[in-house]
């Protein structure tokens, strides 16, 4: 079909499909097994919410869905032992582990009411369900797609899973899997290049993320935290998806025992359809494939263990051939040519291992033991040659060259180079604890990390201009060429070359206080915490042979939350967060741009405040929230950088100081009954001071955003489901030349505008079962679909090239610009 035609019947195609409407429900699942005061399992014991229910199987195991976001009864009877009654508010796909103790001799419990979903509101700490980050369209789906349509988080990369939060940078991210802080690659100075994202989909249980003002039990950081729980299987399982972007497996079971479960999921990924879209003609070889494996043994109710595992490997082969890119105006359009010689090859491959103890030596205290290994080993060699030229388009409508560029000028010649590899490894041993009493919570942790980074860095880059060699633009150099000769040994325009290994070693710890009460008729809740670390780091130059200066520091970072649920009519909770958030430096933040690492950084610090309300009401007769956050950030000893595509140089000084300031909306709820979309929106301003020349915008200056994400279905075909994803960001400060001084050159890029939209047929799913001997009856879920990225093919850019004319004495800056309109197909099937 030609792709004018699509273009100009897709928005009306799209507001139909959007503006259709019928229901689901929205369900949780409670699961667990039931003992008696023995610690044996009770078989047949019946579990009912209202008219649902089941029974426990011979090793007393039940698994029971429940209605979700509203209060529920859940009842355990049997003939010989007392009743037992709990009270639930479990929020939509939460997976509820309820173990119940049943007596001869005893009254029933009191009755308990558990609302997770409130407790994650107190905290400021967004949900999101497991079934809505598989099923919502994206370049790069998976939890991080889904972040970026949240407040604070934003991205201008939809082939990258990095993400920044009010005004922070890539490496200012938290992740945590089981309570586990993961890492990720460190050379990747591309999107194409990622990959997979460390979390697998598949295996998720529970997402929670927070922007700002979180919790001392979290990590030292400054920004956000990204908190994952993978489930413990109870019953066998196992599914695939599979799309032109790759393939999508996992499996689960448990032994007959109950006491040994096992999760794996295997993924391959490969985004050649997106850069196929690109303007660059490419040969393109992405191999992008990981395992990974969740193992529980229970030795007992009290005690068990997981293992978690994953094999990452990355191979990305990337040879450029051609390229033309069109720019300038509408009265002056101008096109560049670009034939290129050579290739890049990297190797991202990345191995971790986790071990976790849990052991409940009373029903009040909980004691744990993790021990966590990473090691990633990254090569990124290129030597590419681009040969450019420069000319007018030809506008005459009509002409058979129509377009193509007339009487073009060679102008010049870029060579680029690297031999890049790294070699890290990091070992964590931590202790957390929590005991209750009452409406008291005592949280703590001790941990110790050792990062021993082996680094070789050679980069160069030589600029040729009509037959001259750019030389650095070094001030002392007094450089005007081409314009005048200059008489010197000829030089690369840009030369970074290292070699390092450094050793750090971290001792942190936490000490956290909770409680929950009441002022009147108003319920509250506080929290009161201290994080501190003592780092030291040190290691040898190996380039110059010498030993690098071994220095050592030790941070405080006191932080508190309050939140209180007035007594009124229309469900109000307001809340506050305040506190100091160290970043002590990573490997990367000690290397500058010319490969030399200086051990003499310092941690950046920052002050958070974070006010918010959320407001639940009813619209439509259907439940509705809205979220509103405002946020101040101060920032001292700062560690200023540059970004250019997700690569980050640092300066290695902590010469700057900073704020970021804004504000963050969100309305979620059912605008489609049974189905939850939400409408985000977000300001954020943040400027730094560096060396005390005045405040300019941070390379993060995302000035506004805008996110939706909304799902639909037909009416009369409710099978027929749809999905959107949108997104609106204004132009980052990324539009200078790398060589610039920010101070004197603060262009923008454009405006990022993407939607993406999936269509999927759901033959079957967990609302909808088929009878035994129905040919469906085998499968959970059933679907199949086809999904258009940037359905508006719009045309976004990433940075800008700059190229030199000599004979103009003119720089142009081409837009590098991302994916344009893709197609893909897909099914999947659970079992």
């Amino acid at each position: 079909m030609d792709h004018r035609h699509i273009k100009r019947h897709l928005p009306f195609f799209i507001g139909c499909v959007l503006l259709v409407s019928t229901a689901w429900s929205q369900n949780a699942t409670v699961r667990g097994i039931i003992l008696n005061e023995d610690d044996n399992p009770i078989p047949d014991v019946n579990v009912a919410v209202g008219s649902l229910g089941t029974q426990s199987n011979e090793n007393g195991f039940y698994a029971l869905q429940i209605p979700a976001n509203q209060e529920v009864t859940l009842v355990f009877s049997h003939i010989t032992y007392k009743l037992v009654t709990m009270t639930l508010n479990l929020g939509d796909g939460e997976q509820y582990e309820l173990n119940p103790v049943m007596s001869l001799n005893i009254e029933q419990f009191g009755e308990v009411v558990v609302s997770a979903q409130r407790r994650k509101e107190v905290q400021g700490v967004i949900s999101i369900p497991p079934k809505t980050i598989r099923l919502i369209p994206g370049a790069n789906a998976g939890v991080e797609n889904i972040l970026k349509t949240l407040p604070g988080g934003s991205s201008n990369n939809e082939l990258s899973t990095q993400y920044s939060v009010r005004g922070g940078n890539y490496d200012e991210n938290l992740v945590y899997v089981n309570e586990i802080e993961v890492y990720r690659p460190f050379l990747v100075r591309s999107g194409q290049q990622e990959g997979l994202s460390f979390i697998n989909t598949d295996m998720i249980q529970n997402v929670d993320f927070s922007a700002g003002g979180f919790r001392a039990r979290y990590g030292d950081k400054l920004s956000s935290v990204l908190d994952i729980t993978y489930r413990t299987p109870v019953s066998f399982g196992a599914g695939i998806q599979a799309s032109l972007l790759g393939v999508n497996m996992y499996l689960e079971g448990i032994t007959p025992d109950r006491k040994f479960s096992a999760l794996g999921g295997a993924r391959y990924w490969d985004n050649g359809i997106f850069v196929n879209s690109q303007d660059t003609e490419t040969n393109y070889q992405p191999r992008f494939v990981d395992v990974q494996v969740f193992l529980t043994y229970h030795f007992s109710k009290k005690f068990n263990m997981n293992f978690l595992g994953t094999i990452s490997q990355n191979d990305y082969d990337f040879e450029p051939l051609t390229r033309r890119a069109n720019f300038g105006t509408l009265q002056n359009p101008i096109a560049v040519l670009v034939e290129y010689e050579g290739q890049e090859e990297d190797e991202y491959h990345t191995y971790f291992g986790a071990l976790k103890v849990n052991y409940c030596p009373t029903e009040n205290l909980v004691l744990k033991l993790v021990g966590s290994a990473y090691h990633t080993t990254e090569q990124e060699y290129f030597d590419i040659l681009a040969e450019y030229s420069i000319g007018d388009v030809n506008t005459a409508i009509g002409d058979d060259d129509f377009g193509d560029i007339e009487f073009p000028q060679a102008i010049g010649s870029q060579r680029t180079h690297a031999r890049n590899d790294l070699d890290a490894f990091i070992v964590n041993l931590e202790h957390l604890g929590s005991y209750q009493h009452d409406s008291d919570i005592i949280d703590w942790g001790v941990k110790y990390t050792r990062e021993d980074t082996r680094d070789r860095q050679v980069e160069w880059e030589v600029i040729d201009s009509a037959g001259f060699s750019i030389r650095p633009p070094f001030p002392e150099f007094n450089n005007d060429q081409p314009y005048e000769p200059f008489e010197a040994p000829l030089e690369a325009f840009q030369s970074v070359r290292g070699r390092n290994d450094v050793v750090t070693d971290r001792f942190s710890g936490f000490l956290q206080w909770s409680r929950r009460g009441f002022i009147g008729e108003n319920e509250i809740w506080y929290n009161l915490g201290i994080r501190a670390q003592h780092w030291q780091v040190g290691g040898r130059d190996v380039l110059n042979d010498e030993d690098l200066e071994t220095n050592a520091q030790t941070i405080i970072s006191p932080r508190g939350q309050f939140a209180i649920k007035p007594n009124w009519e229309k469900d109000m909770l307001f809340r506050i967060a305040a506190g100091i958030y160290s970043q002590p430096p990573f490997y990367r933040e000690l290397r500058d741009s010319l490969g030399r690492v200086n051990t003499d950084v310092k941690a950046q610090r920052s002050f958070h405040v974070v006010l918010g309300n959320d407001y639940s009401f009813k619209m439509w007769g259907r439940p509705f929230k809205l979220i509103s956050e405002a946020y101040y950030k101060g920032l001292t000893d700062v560690n200023p950088y540059t970004l250019e595509n997700v690569r980050i140089r640092y300066r290695a000084r902590n010469n700057a100081v900073a704020y970021a300031y804004g504000m963050d909306f969100r309305l979620n709820g059912e605008f489609v009954p049974g189905t939850e979309s939400w409408f985000s929106f977000g300001y954020l301003k943040t400027e730094e001071n560096i060396d005390d020349r005045g405040y300019i915008a941070r390379p993060t200056d995302q000035r506004l955003k805008f996110g939706v994400l909304f799902q639909d279905y037909m009416p009369n075909l409710p099978e027929m489901r749809v999905y959107l994803n949108l997104i609106y960001n204004t132009g980052l400060p990324g539009g200078s030349p790398s060589y610039a001084d920010p101070y004197e050159f603060q262009s923008r890029l454009p405006d990022y505008r993407r939607a993406d939209v999936g269509i999927s047929y759901v033959f079957t799913d967990g609302k909808k079962r088929y009878p035994k001997g129905h040919w469906l009856h085998v499968f959970q879920e059933l679907f199949v679909g086809f999904e258009i990225f940037n359905i508006f093919d719009n045309q976004n850019s990433i940075t800008n090239t700059w190229l030199r004319d000599a004979s103009s004495q003119r720089q142009f800056a081409i837009p590098n610009y991302m994916t344009g309109r893709v197609f893909n197909v897909k099914f999947g099937m659970r079992f």
